[in-house]
């Protein structure tokens, strides 16, 4: 699937109002797309393809039982995040990615004495990092931050049992049962920087006494970077977790290409 120019932007683009751009980045995980003086652009898709491709991580186990969790050194890779920081908004959005997982019967070798029938099994793993495409509508008369990160675990904080109330039905929601779903959760252990997710909102958390609200509470979820844990630079990863030679590899590292109009003349009245 490729990212179709909105009807009315290609509009803009055709009488001349706007100019279609790219911008591609990767690697490092923090960039700018820059926005000229007296200019906005509407970001409207962009394609990511995800870090940590060409990369083989393999394990050899005893039998097929005792696979029981992905390695560690490839967890990270399976939640990644880009976010849109506009200075008057801000868009997360995460994306998890396939593992691609292979188990293999190996034989012992048979001509060693009485360890003819002796077997193993490898365990092969790879990050399946073809792009993925995403729409988006981003407004902005300034220069856009982007940040790119992984997400190796989240948090939780709080869990609790959900009341009836006319926003969460019994039987219909988690209203009245007697699950206790998490009700705030956070990217990071740095409680003091990270923000926590509250559910079911921000307003529900605290109308229906689930204790008090966190300072840094916010309703979406999204992670941000951190020293421990959280939002995890994908370039420094790649060269702490496994060499430098791999975070030198192409393959392994994330790009991210951003489709957006860029507009000249009169700005739109308000900006999201």
């Amino acid at each position: 699937m490729s990212i179709a120019i909105p009807t009315l932007i290609e509009k803009d683009i055709r009488c001349g109002k706007a100019r279609y751009q790219t911008y591609q980045t990767g690697m490092g995980g923090q960039s700018v797309l820059v926005v000229p003086d007296n200019s906005y652009i509407i970001i409207f898709g962009y394609d990511y393809s995800p870090a940590g491709g060409g990369l083989f991580v393999f394990q050899n186990i005893p039998d097929a039982t005792s696979f029981s969790s992905h390695s560690d050194s490839v967890k990270a890779f399976e939640t990644q995040q880009i976010s849109f920081y506009t200075g008057q908004a801000f868009h997360p959005f995460i994306h998890h990615v396939d593992l691609k997982t292979n188990i293999a019967l190996r034989r012992w070798d048979s001509t060693v004495p009485d360890n003819n029938s002796a077997t193993t099994y490898k365990i092969s793993q790879e990050i399946d990092s073809k792009p993925q495409n995403r729409s988006t509508y981003i407004i902005s008369n300034r220069s856009v931050a982007i940040t790119v990160g992984l997400i190796q675990r989240v948090e939780l904080n709080a869990s609790s049992t959900i009341p009836v109330t006319d926003k969460t039905p019994a039987s219909l929601t988690y209203g009245g049962s007697a699950a206790t779903p998490n009700v705030e959760s956070i990217f990071s252990s740095n409680l003091a920087n990270s923000p926590s997710q509250v559910q079911p909102s921000l307003k529900q958390f605290q109308d229906y006494g689930l204790g008090g609200v966190p300072g840094n509470a916010q309703d979406q979820a999204f992670a941000l970077p951190d020293q421990i844990d959280g939002l995890i630079e994908p370039s420094q990863y790649l060269e702490n977790t496994f060499s430098l030679g791999i975070r030198e590899s192409a393959a392994s590292n994330y790009f991210l290409n951003v489709h957006y109009a860029l507009y000249t003349q009169q700005e739109p009245e308000s900006l999201g």
